[in-house]
């Protein structure tokens, strides 16, 4: 009898596990990433794929023709690291200053080389093609946008009918299992900045002047009564001002007050909301003090949501891949964001959370993704390379 899927990943494993840790030891950050684009090709290499490198970015689109015909499904893996300073302590830590794979894209790689491998493997199985994506820039610089103007959508020289991708967690999921819900899946992301222009004079006579400072104040607190009064408690919005500046020394009034927020929103109705009210708030502020505004709302990430079949798909996919009882379904969707949402406005799309603590740690109380010292076991790179695997192989079964 054929070995399964979770079988021949297992034999994969300390190879996905060994790339995983080069890619580990020389992060590297955006758009362009050499060392990685040329890791993940000689990764490739012999499995007879059609391999593209990307134009603007350093990203890889591999195509597995299938021995029958069908239509194509992308599988896809984030490559990029962060601006990170890496305290774990790992014998394979980080070897490059001030970056780390602090969210775990090191095991996305390495997990989608295994499911390449193991599709290969399978290839007369397979009713079409797969799309293999592996892309650079998800950590804010949108690389999933710039991949589907390259055409990763239509590799396979036709329109992709789905898409899939996983994430690891380093804490709050235990070892193994797999999260995932049908619907909005992970926050909408856009940056508010502000600026609030007086005039500048003397600490000891404010009324000469005309300070900033107390309405750019003003302004961060009606921002937070407004997105507690005027959205829906179920259809929520989490605006939190990471940056405040202004001034020099104590005893000057400067002439300007700036801050800068984050919005997360998990509809675009929402979405599209909070931008008007944002910037309708902090023009009132500064009109009722008398000081010019200005303000800007940029646009990151849309809501990541996933269809709803493609979802329930997902879900069966594990019990069968993996086993019983590895999936649970999440509550609700998570704040963070992500550019797969990009991808998933175009096709319908599932996306699911692998949770990769340390055996050794609490899931509860341990690191989460983006900390220093967050750790990620690459034990579970075998599980995410045969779900990867069999997703495709369901959806390209199903026509």
């Amino acid at each position: 009898m054929s070995p399964t899927l979770a079988e021949s990943a297992a034999l994969l494993r300390p190879e996905l596990a060994a790339l995983r840790r080069e890619l580990h030891r020389e992060p590297e950050i955006g758009l362009d990433l050499p060392l990685t684009q040329a890791r993940v090709v000689a990764a490739l290499d012999g499995l007879g794929l059609e391999v593209a490198l990307g134009e603007k970015l350093s990203s890889v689109v591999a195509v597995l023709r299938g021995g029958r015909p069908g239509p194509a499904v992308l599988l896809r893996g984030d490559m990029d690291a962060l601006p990170v300073q890496e305290t774990s302590g790992l014998p394979f830590a980080s070897g490059i200053d001030g970056a780390m794979h602090a969210c775990g894209h090191d095991l996305h790689v390495a997990g989608l080389v295994g499911a390449a491998k193991l599709l290969a493997e399978r290839r007369e199985e397979l009713a079409g093609s797969v799309v293999f994506m592996f892309q650079p820039g998800e950590e804010g610089s949108g690389g999933a946008q710039i991949m589907i103007d390259e055409g990763v959508l239509d590799a396979a020289g036709e329109r992709v009918v789905a898409a899939y991708a996983l994430h690891v967690a380093s804490a709050l999921l235990p070892q193994g299992w797999v999260a995932g819900r049908p619907g909005p899946i992970m926050a909408a992301s856009d940056t508010l900045r502000v600026t609030l222009r007086g005039r500048g004079g003397h600490g000891s006579s404010p009324h000469i002047a005309l300070d900033p400072v107390p309405a750019a104040c003003e302004a961060v607190l009606a921002l937070q009564t407004m997105v507690t009064r005027r959205f829906d408690a179920f259809d929520p919005v989490v605006l939190t001002v990471g940056t405040f500046h202004a001034g020099t020394v104590e005893n000057v009034i400067p002439e300007t007050a700036s801050f800068a927020a984050t919005i997360r929103s998990f509809s675009e109705e929402a979405r599209a909301r909070v931008a008007e009210e944002t910037l309708r708030v902090v023009h009132g502020v500064g009109a009722a003090h008398g000081l010019t505004v200005e303000a800007e709302l940029e646009s990151g990430y849309p809501v990541t949501v996933n269809d709803h079949a493609e979802a329930a798909f997902a879900a069966r996919t594990v019990a069968e891949v993996l086993g019983e009882g590895r999936y649970v379904e999440m509550p609700h969707a998570v704040a963070g964001s992500e550019d797969f949402g990009v991808v998933g406005a175009l096709v319908p799309s599932a996306y699911v959370m692998l949770g990769a603590c340390p055996a050794d740690r609490d899931p509860f109380t341990a690191p989460y993704n983006h900390a220093p010292e967050a750790a990620f076991d690459d034990a579970v790179v075998a599980d995410g390379a045969a779900l990867l695997a069999g997703l495709a192989l369901g959806r390209l079964a199903r026509g």
